[in-house]
This record gives C-alpha cells, structure tokens and sequence, in this order.
C-alpha cells in the first residue's frame, strides 16, 4: 500500500516554468500572423468603400453629365452610397473626378490604399 504522506502533490517550478515558455513561444508565433491578417483585412475593406464610391460616382456622372462630385451628393440613405463604414480611421477623399485615380490616406495612421477605377 501507499504511504499518502509520499504522493505527490502539485507540479515543481520547472514544470511550471516550461509550461509558461511553451505558452510564450506559442504567443510569440502567432501575434504576427494576427497582426498581419488585421492589417490585410483593413485594407480589403478600405479597397471595398473606394469601389463603392467609385460606383457611386460613375452612376452620379452618367445621370448628371457632370465629370466632378462632392462624396456628399454620394453618400446617404437617398443616395448612391448608403453608408461608409471606416475601419481604421482612414480619411477619403471629399471630391471625385472621372477617371482619376481614388486614394485613401490614412489607414491606421500609416497606410495607404490606392483604386484606380
């Protein structure tokens, strides 16, 4: 039979210490994979609001006969573009042009993303 005073009662501080290392190495490793998948999920969003407004402002020119918009005559419930959803504090840009290439400044406070419609 066992002597109960003999069994063992919890982990040693070596065991403990390589418990927090392998879960530090794992940490290590996939923090920047995550990062890097937030910042190309940033940009595929933002790259989806300029198409947007570059719908909106082609189908605006066509209508209007007009070269030139505000984003204020594209954006709102009535308009050609309902709503703008900024993901990471990006700026657009307030006037459209025909044919001139949509960049978005700003994106996470370091980035840019450009869509040439």
């Amino acid at each position: 039979m066992r002597n109960p005073s003999s069994a063992r009662q919890g982990f040693t501080l070596v065991e403990i210490m390589i418990v927090v290392v392998i879960i530090g190495l794992l940490a290590a490793m996939a923090i920047p994979a995550f990062q890097k998948v937030r910042v190309s999920s940033q940009d595929k969003a933002v790259l989806n609001n300029a198409r947007q407004l570059a719908a909106g402002a082609d189908q605006f020119y066509l209508e209007n006969g007009v070269t030139t918009v505000a984003k204020s005559s594209l954006l709102g419930s009535d308009k050609y573009v309902k709503a703008l959803n900024t993901v990471a504090s990006e700026s657009y840009p307030d006037n459209y042009t025909q044919g001139v290439t949509i960049t978005v400044e700003g994106i996470a406070g370091a980035r840019t993303v450009t869509y040439a419609p």
